[in-house]
């Protein structure tokens, strides 16, 4: 018996925090507007991040560059040690004494000419024979050095150039991946809300089947309708049941790609706001004076160029003089003779260094040329862009001028849709129309309010693509 009590007691506990436990459901539905969707899409993008260490990258290439117009100083430090040792014989011999020549003034040789031809001497002194003992030891070599270029051809110039050319392609780049990151989470947020939007249609749809299925079998039971009709309405009813269905799918599933976008887990529940979504594209104007000037595309083609050209500066470089001053110090220790080292001593020394290429066997003309077929063809590529992004942007422009056009087209047949659903209603319960033709009136309502809803998205992302084909989505 205090078993059952005890079940019955969870029982109720459950039933009475069932309520609260939805409520808090939807409480945790993470409210997400569509500037907020941008930030988290923007934060979580890995091309971003990519983009985000090529500039840093480039940057840290350029300013390797500009190290290259100081001097360079290197130290080299070496030391050996070798046990090896040994010895050295000089052989001994007669050395000549000079003596003071009267007529020359001079000492010369005390010699004798002798019958062969051979010279003797008259006068010598002994030489013993000599042997030095050495060994290598403990051998210490150090030397510092500073090498300063003065004229590198113009290399170390363009170079440090070519990578500043590059850290502003990189941060353009990014820029620009932004914009299509935008872009994507604009078409993901707006398909979810259209996906939504869609199943509410979907539901109020059932909604007038369902009140009008129930009118139906009340006429059908009191005699006053057959039971065909009936059988209309139930069709209808489940071929709304189906759209319902269809529409939720699709609501998960934009839902989690949304979220895969943004970087939250698939399954987290979102709350959009769709009611001011589209109320700054209502108003923007199409036409007019519309430019491409602003495009990240348009830096990013003009660094292309510019780094082009300066490959042929770099090329050059490699055939044209190339001038440096250098100063040293070197000290060497070690290596003993005869009990004493035979090295203990420095020497400082400072030159110049002068290198003019002068047979090349054609490698500079050639390598110039290709280098200036290089820069012609970064030339016709970025003509080629710029034409392309011209006609992008007219074709956005179309695009969300037609789609301003269907808004406004949607949103009266809407209207129209409600008046006649409205009318036929009327007629339908006084008599005078049949059971199709309110059917046919719901179902051209719910057609006109899918065809708004969808609309409306289709004016959002029109909208945001206009901006970036004029380069202002993401200044």
């Amino acid at each position: 018996m205090k078993r059952i009590i005890y079940i019955y007691n969870v029982l109720a506990l459950v039933l009475c925090c069932a309520p609260f436990a939805d409520a808090r459901a939807q409480e945790e539905a993470r409210s997400i507007s569509l500037d907020e969707a941008r930030e988290l899409a923007l934060q979580h993008n890995k091309d971003i991040a990519k983009s985000r260490l090529t500039l840093e990258q480039t940057r840290n290439d350029a300013k390797a560059y500009r190290t290259k117009f100081l001097p360079r100083i290197n130290v080299m430090l070496a030391d050996l040690y070798s046990p090896y040792s040994g010895d050295l014989t000089i052989p001994g011999g007669h050395l000549p004494i000079y003596a003071m020549n009267p007529i020359l003034g001079t000492y010369i040789p005390d010699v004798t000419l002798a019958s062969d031809g051979s010279l003797m001497l008259n006068q010598y002194a002994d030489f013993p024979s000599q042997k030095l003992d050495y060994k290598l030891g403990n051998i210490f070599l150090g030397n510092v050095s500073l090498t300063q270029p003065l004229y590198m051809g113009g290399k170390i110039t363009a170079a440090h150039r070519m990578a500043k050319r590059g850290a502003e392609m990189a941060s353009e780049n990014i820029r620009l991946t932004e914009s299509q990151v935008i872009v994507q989470t604009d078409e993901a947020y707006m398909q979810a809300v259209l996906a939504r939007q869609l199943a509410d249609v979907a539901r109020s749809y059932k909604e007038l089947l369902d009140e009008l299925q129930k009118n139906v079998e009340s006429a059908v039971s009191h005699g006053l309708k057959t039971r065909n009709d009936l059988l209309k309405v139930q069709v209808k009813a489940g071929e709304a049941e189906l759209s319902i269905q269809r529409a939720e799918n699709a609501t998960r599933l934009s839902t989690m790609n949304l979220c895969h976008i943004m970087g939250l887990p698939l399954n987290t529940p979102l709350q959009l706001d769709a009611d001011h979504i589209s109320e700054e594209a209502s108003g923007a104007a199409t036409g007019g004076s519309l430019s491409t000037e602003a495009r990240p595309e348009n830096a990013i083609l003009q660094a292309k160029t510019d780094i082009a050209k300066l490959q042929v500066k770099l090329t050059r470089s490699d055939f044209l003089p190339q001038l440096a001053l250098f100063a040293g110090y070197s000290y060497v220790n070690g290596v003993k003779v005869a009990g004493s080292k035979l090295f203990d001593s420095g020497s400082v020394a400072v030159g110049a260094t002068l290198k003019v290429p002068v047979i090349t066997f054609g490698e500079r003309f050639y390598k110039a040329r290709s280098a200036k077929a290089r820069y012609q063809i970064a030339q016709t590529e970025q003509q080629n862009l710029t034409e392309q992004m011209q006609l992008e942007l007219a074709q956005a422009d179309n695009n969300f001028a037609e789609a301003q056009t269907e808004t406004t087209i949607t949103q009266r047949n809407l209207e129209q849709a409600e008046e006649n659903m409205r009318l036929a209603r009327k007629q339908y319960d006084v008599g005078t129309e049949p059971l199709s033709q309110l059917l046919d009136a719901q179902a051209a309502w719910q057609q006109a309010s899918a065809n708004y809803v969808r609309a409306q998205c289709q004016l959002q992302v029109a909208y945001t693509k206009l901006l970036k084909a004029q380069g202002i989505l993401r200044e």
